[in-house]
């Protein structure tokens, strides 16, 4: 029931709506463990990449990185730089997104809208993954230009620190009961930076990093693969935020089931999520039937399915690219359908009248 005497809190920012984000319970064993999913996608541009793509900045410009009217530069998949379009706009700042055609096209054309100058470094139709490319293309420009920053969200230590407030979200909403935290690894800030600060509070909390087979973080092979915004791809350096002695464990996911289960999802619930939250849905999903009674999972949600129509929840360009899968969408639905109970209705009920 709504609350009438709510009132929505007024803000002369986009960036003042960043944080407070939901959790969804995606599913609840018979033994009482639990998946939640923190969802991202509820703030401003759809990701959770704004929280530090605002911290970057704000760092650039306490240490004197950017001055009034300067440019930021970035090599970016989109999120993050949806995030940088947006801050920049708020600031005064023009911004410059360094960027290949791997990445979602609604993507490219939301920083666009936001009025940043896009510079491919690959022709057109070319949908090979040019991270490497890419940053060295940003470095040199931002280099070679007057008033021009670099955020090189990869090895930017402000990343992982624009990330803390989820920990503090996340241990004031649940008061300290979580057991594991599961997340996508790319630069490595969202997964460490949060994952940094809730073992000040929760000790014992596992963390579990989940990258897409092909990407090279957590050991070999490597191959190409199209979740975006995500992993390492062979060439690229390693995130310098991806700290090995904070991760419990690293895994890996492939395309085929991480975008089975985005639509799986979909239909089955109603909410849409990302390509590469896919994957970390799906290696959560996996574990839970074994999970201790009780146990708590967060599982990451960096971004949710809407940057994704033209791909993921495409049928033509999934069977193009041999990723499109009924039989692992069933085989999801099916696990969602025997995990999935809802916990009981524990909200508060107004006062029966008496007679």
């Amino acid at each position: 029931m709504d609350d009438p005497l709510y009132r929505p809190p007024i803000v002369r920012q986009v960036s003042e709506l960043i944080g407070a984000t939901p959790l969804f319970e995606l599913c609840r064993t018979e033994s009482d463990a639990r998946l939640l999913l923190k969802l991202e996608q509820f703030n401003p541009t759809g990701t959770a990449k704004i929280r530090m793509a605002r911290q970057m900045v704000l760092d650039a410009e306490e240490r004197g990185l950017l001055r009034p009217g300067g440019r930021i530069v970035e090599s970016t998949s989109g999120n993050t730089g949806l995030g940088l379009a947006v801050v920049a706009a708020e600031r005064g700042y023009t911004f410059t997104a360094v960027v290949d055609h791997h990445a979602a096209v609604d993507k490219l054309r939301a920083m666009k809208a936001l009025g940043a100058e896009l510079v491919y470094v690959a022709d057109a139709g070319d949908e090979e993954l040019a991270t490497a490319a890419r940053e060295e293309f940003a470095e040199k420009l931002a280099a070679e230009s007057d008033n021009a920053y670099f955020t090189e969200q990869h090895n930017n230590p402000a990343n992982g620190v624009g990330y803390h407030p989820v920990a503090r979200e996340l241990d004031a909403a649940l008061d300290g009961r979580i057991d594991i935290l599961i997340g996508a690894v790319g630069t490595g800030g969202g997964l460490f930076g949060t994952g940094s600060v809730l073992r000040e509070t929760v000790p014992g909390v596992r963390i579990v990093g989940v990258e897409p087979k092909g990407s090279i973080a957590f050991g070999p092979p490597a191959h190409d693969y199209h979740q975006s915004g995500t992993g390492t791809p062979e060439g690229a350096t390693i995130g310098a935020m991806v700290d090995y002695a904070l991760l419990d464990e690293g895994t890996k996911v492939g395309d085929v089931e991480a975008f089975a289960t985005a639509r799986a999802v979909a239909r089955r619930t109603g909410l849409l999520l990302g390509g590469s939250a896919g994957g970390v849905v799906h290696e959560a999903l996996t574990r839970m039937s074994a999970l201790p009674p009780g146990t708590t999972v967060v599982a990451l949600i960096n971004d949710g399915g809407e940057k994704y129509m033209d791909t993921v929840f495409d049928d033509d360009w999934m069977a193009d690219r041999d990723l499109l899968s009924p039989q692992m969408e069933r085989e999801v639905d099916e696990l969602m359908a025997k995990l999935r109970r809802t916990a009981p209705d524990t909200t508060p009920q107004p006062p029966q009248e008496k007679n």
